[in-house]
């Protein structure tokens, strides 16, 4: 069993930055692939990044990709999504979610929800415009 809270979340005013935090407990954490998904009001819950259980590998959305860092410390049992150039559009619940790949194919799978085991109970981010 994994435990996942995430933190950090808040109102930030567009082009501005945020850090968000995961902070996992329980089974070892660095085993663990690590992703970020987000779920807007009336829209369905959708990837944003990932992060490999050694760190070495990161994957992300088109939507966000050069403007979101995914990083992860395996000794403070810890995944953290940097966030910069935030736009309005990027308004959600973020939630961080906690994989165990079997297998180098688990990649493949890490944009989907069924890839991942455990998720937190979400961070609200808002970005006014």
């Amino acid at each position: 069993q994994v435990q996942l809270v995430e933190s950090g979340g808040g109102l930030v005013q567009a082009g501005g930055s945020l850090r968000l935090s995961c902070a996992a407990s329980g089974r070892t954490f660095s085993t663990y692939a690590m992703g970020w998904f987000r779920q807007a009001p009336g829209k369905e819950r959708e990837f944003v990044g990932a992060i490999s259980w050694s760190g070495g590998s990161t994957y992300y959305s088109d939507s966000v990709k050069g403007r979101f860092t995914i990083s992860r410390d395996n000794a403070k049992n810890t995944v953290y999504l940097q966030m910069n150039s935030l736009k309005p559009e990027d308004s959600a619940v973020y939630y961080c979610a906690a994989g165990e790949p079997k297998g180098s194919s688990w990649y493949l799978h890490a944009q989907k929800i069924y890839a991942y085991d455990y998720w937190g109970q979400g961070t609200q981010v808002t970005v006014s415009s």
